[in-house]
């Protein structure tokens, strides 16, 4: 198991190398550079530019200034600088990766919570009203657009009478030290992004649950715990755990598109998460903040990848004997 771990980890460092090339091409093929808003600018002479050009070491080729980048990553740890906010990019995607964090596993524990006990409802009662209307509900989710979601919400919180929409905190409880009231007041916020973030992935988790569930209750072995005298309560149990391979194999993926699920979402509830970071960097062309955000969403997905199999080795005692 151990060793399984340590060749896994070995792998990602080469594909973290190859994923930054992927990065520091995509961001160069966007046309102009950082200090293209200011051509058009009386105030700036060409001569400011070009000074901030060459300070930003922006009037070096492209490969010295890959290089340049990947060298401060392996001895300093030094992702590069914004150019928008005139500091460290690491310092930038600390504050908010906690929050960012934080509602991405929450929305995760919510798709699963509700897609497994959807699924195996729907496969222990296929073809009934029921099952329908979980799917139903489920595709409805599917297809509503994220910000068209957390608009729709905050109208009906607000018609309701509700105030808490927009941000994680209200007005009064924001730079106060964590209390109960402030801790209840985040709860009361919470609930929101999460439903908005999470419902659109809910329909696809269940769907696999459900297929798994009817692939494994007509499986031989199945007829055979039965044939043994086992009583549907145990073979249930069996069945489920089976079932939740498949499902915890793709659990590594759910984590990068919960990330970038919270772009949009964040910009619409104005959530202090790593999302309106990278939009705003990708519209003022803040190359390092984008490169170092899309860096930190390949990471997440091998480390994402990699939890999946330990959980998979964990409850399949056949992987962890291969």
């Amino acid at each position: 198991m151990w060793t399984f771990i340590v060749r896994r980890i070995l792998i990602m460092i080469p594909m973290m190398f190859f994923v930054s090339v992927i990065c520091f091409v995509v961001t160069e093929l966007q046309p102009g550079d950082f200090l293209s808003q200011y051509l058009e600018n009386p105030r700036i002479s060409p001569e400011q530019i070009e000074s901030l050009r060459r300070e930003l070491a922006l009037d070096k080729p492209a490969y010295q200034r890959y290089f340049m980048w990947i060298k401060n990553i392996v001895t300093k740890g030094d992702f590069g600088y914004s150019f928008s906010y005139q500091r460290p990019v690491v310092e930038l995607i600390w504050e908010r990766l906690g929050w960012t964090v934080a509602i991405s596993v929450l929305t995760i524990g919510f798709q699963w919570l509700f897609a497994t006990l959807m699924g195996i409802y729907s496969a222990l009662h296929p073809y009934t009203p029921g099952d329908y209307t979980l799917t139903v509900l489920g595709f409805i989710g599917l297809s509503i657009p994220e910000f068209f979601l957390a608009l729709v919400l905050t109208y009906l919180v607000l018609r309701l009478g509700g105030t808490a929409v927009g941000g994680l905190f209200s007005p009064q409880f924001i730079g106060a030290p964590m209390s109960w009231a402030k801790f209840i007041d985040l709860l009361k916020h919470l609930w929101l992004p999460i439903v908005v973030i999470g419902v659109s992935g809910l329909a696809g988790l269940m769907r696999i649950m459900r297929g798994n569930m009817l692939d494994v209750l007509g499986s031989p072995f199945v007829t055979a715990l039965r044939a043994r005298g086992l009583d549907e309560k145990t073979v249930r149990r069996h069945v489920i755990k089976n079932a939740m391979n498949p499902l915890v194999s793709i659990a590594g993926m759910e984590l990068p598109n919960v990330f970038s699920g919270t772009i949009i979402a964040s910009i619409v509830l104005n959530l202090p998460t790593i999302g309106p970071f990278f939009y705003s960097a990708l519209l003022n062309h803040d190359q390092y903040l984008v490169m170092a955000f899309l860096l930190f969403i390949a990471l997440i997905t091998q480390i994402g990848n990699l939890l999946a199999d330990i959980a998979l080795a964990l409850l399949d005692p056949r992987i962890r004997i291969s």
